[in-house]
């Protein structure tokens, strides 16, 4: 049988305001971890659908992408269960919303604004090395417009 690789495709937002960001505190499979609103991206809907989705879901927060920080391709082996996945991580920017009063997604603890000077202090307990290297990446001002992704109409049932 001939394994075939397919690395996971995920979504993540990086949602600043006054000095502060936007992260989620979750239940993983090698025990609680922050990360930024982020998660894999679902048949029929595009990568800004999918972290406007995610967003909300993770965080009760609207979100409106304006801005792709960076694609970021990473390999993680869980210390617990040995499983090895690569990652290809989309982060956007934008404007956050009204908060809606709704339960957060399963595994999601809370959802919490943190300084820039904490998240450094919790590297430890990030979900990824790219929670930080997204941040920092945003800081440096990093930004390609949303016009660079393309989705094309098949994705949404629509002819080939």
């Amino acid at each position: 049988m001939t394994h075939i690789w397919a690395p996971s495709v995920t979504v993540a937002a990086v949602i600043e305001r006054q000095g502060h960001f936007l992260l989620v505190e979750e239940e993983t499979s090698d025990g609680v971890r922050f990360n930024q609103p982020a998660g894999h991206l679902d048949p029929l809907e595009s990568l800004e659908q999918a972290v406007v989705r995610e967003t909300l879901e993770e965080t009760a927060h609207d979100f409106t992408p304006t801005a792709l920080i960076g694609m970021y391709m990473s390999r993680y082996v869980s210390t617990r269960t040995r499983r090895d996945v690569t990652y290809l991580r989309f982060t956007f920017t934008g404007a956050v919303g009204q908060r809606h009063d709704q339960p957060l997604d399963t595994g999601i603890l809370r959802a919490l604004w943190m300084t820039y000077d904490e998240i450094v202090a919790c590297q430890a307990t990030h979900r990824s090395p790219l929670v930080l290297r997204c941040i920092d990446d945003y800081l440096a001002g990093v930004r390609a417009p949303l016009s660079l992704l393309q989705t094309h109409s098949s994705i949404f049932g629509g002819a080939a």
